[in-house]
């Protein structure tokens, strides 16, 4: 209920009443705060033991369960997107999985490029070209001999893409199918503003490894034992040649044993080796 005051010029007031209504205000005041402390909770400490999940583009079968279990442990997490085949017999940046993205961008996670049809770098050529192969979209398995300005612009369309779908910008980063790069490749990628990201040794979670001789349980023992601050963590959201799905199996118990840890998770947003990039290429 809003309330309306009638303020007097002192000097008309008795002193006792003056004092009687700046008490109440005061009390009014007061109350107020405290309602709004109580709607607003203070935001907790700053972690010490950072890690950054970092998640690629699949066939999409556990995206929701993943959504999910992110969502319960208040995880952010980077996505790194591609056009890739998916379960429901499209790409994973089509209108089925539009609301999807949007979702998660409302979540507050972050976004950046993973090649828009899953390009794989196989060579330099002697003319500045690169010899390259999509494992998704029209072109699927077809090997090619691309410019520095055809591997730019292959690297935007996820931006793009994603814009459509979420009003939202990516960063300027982007992660190179299976991590294959060269220097001539990761210099063309820099110089149309686009910041390469690997991931840590300890941060590679083996989702894409063959169940019958990773199973799940080896996975999760070693990622719990072998994890350290500030590393980035690499799964996908659905690989089509393991048996023994990864996730949510393993994800949610990682989550929870890391947490235990005293990890707690933040995007590449907050990486303090991209910060510098990230504020230079806005």
């Amino acid at each position: 209920m809003r309330q309306r005051f009638k303020f007097l010029h002192p000097k008309v007031l008795h002193t006792s009443a003056l004092r009687a209504t700046l008490a109440g205000a005061s009390v009014l005041c007061a109350a107020l705060a405290g309602g709004l402390a109580a709607a607003a909770p203070a935001a907790p400490p700053a972690c010490d033991k950072p890690l950054y999940l970092t998640i690629d583009t699949g066939h999409m079968g556990v995206a929701n369960l993943i959504a999910d279990v992110l969502k319960r442990h208040g995880v952010h997490a980077t996505f790194f997107l591609a056009n890739e085949r998916t379960q429901t017999e499209g790409g994973s940046l089509d209108n089925v999985w539009a609301p999807w993205w949007k979702a998660r961008a409302a979540e507050g996670h972050a976004f950046a490029s993973h090649t828009y049809d899953h390009v794989y770098w196989q060579g330099d050529l002697p003319d500045g070209k690169f010899r390259v192969r999509p494992s998704a979209g029209p072109d699927t398995g077809k090997r090619s001999e691309w410019t520095t300005a055809q591997y730019c612009e292959e690297l935007r369309r996820p931006a793009t893409r994603f814009r459509e779908m979420t009003g939202k910008t990516m960063l300027p980063l982007f992660r190179a199918p299976g991590g294959k790069t060269s220097p001539a490749l990761l210099k063309a990628a820099a110089a149309c503003g686009f910041a390469h990201v690997g991931w840590t040794d300890a941060g590679f979670l083996g989702d894409e490894l063959p169940s019958e001789k990773y199973p799940n349980a080896k996975l999760l023992e070693r990622s719990l034992s072998a994890i350290r601050k500030n590393d980035i963590l690499l799964m996908h959201l659905g690989i089509w040649s393991r048996k023994d799905p990864w996730a949510p199996a393993v994800l949610e118990p990682l989550i929870v044993g890391l947490q235990k840890k005293g990890f707690c998770f933040a995007t590449l947003a907050q990486h303090p080796d991209y910060r510098d990039w990230l504020a230079s290429h806005p």
